[in-house]
C-alpha cells in the first residue's frame, strides 16, 4: 500500500527573480522516500551541469586569458594532427589489405587451374587403367561356381 508523495518545494532568488522549484519523490511499497537535490538553474530555465558553471570571465587582454587560449590552440592542433595521422594510417592499412587480397585471389585462381589439370590427368589415367584391365582368359565368373 503506497501513500501519495508530498512535493518538496524550494525557493531561491536568481538575478533578482524569485524561482520556485518543486520535486516529487515517488514512494513504493516498503520504500523510504528519497529527496532529489535541486541543481542551480541557469538563465533560460535550464539546469546547468555542475562542471559547466561559468566562472568569472577573464579579461580578453589578460595574460591568463592569452595563455589559456594558446594552450587550447596547441591542444586543438595536436588533436587534429593525431586525427589526420590516424586517418592516414587507416588508409595505408586498407591499401595493404587490398593488395594482399588481390594476391590471394590470384593464387586461388592459379591453384584452381592446377587442381583442374590434375583432376583431368587422374581421370584419364584411371580410364586407361580400366581399359587395360581384362578378365583372366579362359575363366569367367559365372562358370567358376559350377
Amino acid at each position: 500500500m503506497s501513500r501519495p508523495s508530498q512535493p518538496k518545494v524550494t525557493s531561491s532568488e536568481h538575478n533578482g527573480v524569485s524561482v520556485i522549484q518543486s520535486q516529487v519523490a515517488v514512494v513504493g511499497a516498503g520504500q523510504a522516500p528519497q529527496l532529489v537535490p535541486a541543481l542551480p538553474s541557469s538563465p533560460g530555465g535550464k539546469a546547468a551541469a555542475p562542471g559547466k558553471m561559468k566562472k568569472a570571465t577573464a579579461d580578453k587582454d589578460s595574460d591568463e586569458y592569452r595563455q589559456r587560449r594558446e594552450r587550447n590552440n596547441l591542444a586543438v592542433k595536436k588533436s587534429r594532427q593525431r586525427s589526420k595521422q590516424k586517418a592516414m594510417d587507416t588508409q595505408q592499412r586498407v591499401n595493404q589489405l587490398k593488395e594482399e587480397n588481390e594476391r590471394l585471389e590470384a593464387k586461388i585462381k592459379l591453384l584452381s587451374k592446377e587442381l583442374s589439370v590434375l583432376k583431368d590427368l587422374f581421370l584419364e589415367h584411371a580410364h586407361n587403367l580400366a581399359d587395360n584391365v581384362q578378365p583372366p582368359s579362359g575363366a569367367s565368373p559365372a562358370t567358376d561356381n559350377q
